[in-house]
């Protein structure tokens, strides 16, 4: 089994003016303990629902954010092997030809290190707040296809243009072209039945489900869309997100591996999550010691 570091928060101890040198440096520890994906948040504002890493003496949803790709850019120049990526990127954020040109221009710089995580979007407060176009989730749905196949098509020899029900364009013309073959994995996120899990069927290299206790039905049906499609569901990553936690001083590191052994019974090809206590690079390189290692062998 493999892991994978999500920097889901920025508001650390140092402040903004020496955020730069400290996530250079946890990123540094991540590559080097051998994680084999660093992820962060396609957001603009932080979210509610990661209260559980919040900085308690700053108001709810106030807390710092960065902006995705310009980070993973920096991340690329600071990592040598680890696969970089937005988890999860929101489909209607940006349009398909700029995000198709991101994701090259991140793989190429990165020497084939990027993937294109990607969902429908859900944040309608930041959307709002930031004058996105937020639409109905029916149509949200249909923007994540035709973007998904807008890109598989620009990361193809096809040139040609493209028509869709929310997308047109000209030329999909790309170059330089991706590094990664045939293109970066795509990982669709989330854990709807009846569409995304066929999306990812469809489409996905790579899934990413929360671990919860219907894990297993979820992937059970990810297997039944593989097979109406006829696509092999062994070809896709099964990943899913749980955070890190080995506690203090490595605690709560026996507890961790249990629950990745019984995650690797169900088919589960990868872990990723936020490790508490960062900004402390000691903490990832304790991983690189005492988790990693032997999740591997799982």
């Amino acid at each position: 089994m493999e892991l994978g570091l999500q920097i889901p928060w920025y508001t650390w101890p140092n402040g903004p003016t020496a955020l730069g040198a400290d996530l250079a440096a946890v990123v540094a520890a991540a590559d080097d303990a051998h994680f084999e994906y660093i992820a962060v948040m396609d957001h603009f504002f932080q979210i509610p629902e990661d209260s559980y890493h919040r900085n308690p003496v700053v108001p709810p949803g106030a807390d710092d954010m960065l902006e995705s790709y310009t980070t993973l850019g920096f991340l690329a120049a600071h990592t040598k092997r680890a696969k970089l990526m937005a988890m999860m990127t929101g489909a209607l954020y940006r349009p398909p030809g700029l995000l198709a040109k991101i994701v090259t221009t991140l793989d190429v710089l990165s020497g084939g290190r990027a993937v294109l995580g990607i969902g429908t979007g859900w944040n309608e407060e930041e959307a709002s707040g930031l004058g996105f176009t937020f639409p109905s989730q029916a149509e949200r749905f249909e923007l994540l296809e035709e973007v998904l196949r807008f890109v598989l098509q620009m990361w193809s020899d096809d040139n040609g243009g493209f028509t869709g029900k929310h997308v047109t364009a000209d030329r999909l013309f790309n170059a330089p072209q991706v590094l990664s073959r045939p293109h970066p994995a795509i990982m669709v996120g989330g854990s709807g039945e009846r569409k995304t899990l066929r999306l990812v069927a469809k489409y996905g290299q790579a899934c990413n489900l929360f671990n919860t206790p219907e894990l297993e039905r979820k992937l059970t049906v990810l297997r039944a869309h593989c097979d109406d499609l006829g696509r092999d569901y062994g070809e896709i990553t099964k990943t899913v997100y749980h955070i890190l936690d080995i506690g203090d001083n490595g605690a709560k590191t026996d507890l961790l591996l249990a629950e990745l052994e019984r995650l690797a019974g169900l088919g589960v090809d990868a872990v990723i999550g936020a490790v508490p206590g960062l900004p402390d690079p000691a903490i990832l390189a304790r991983f690189g010691t005492d988790v990693i290692p032997q999740a591997a062998r799982l």
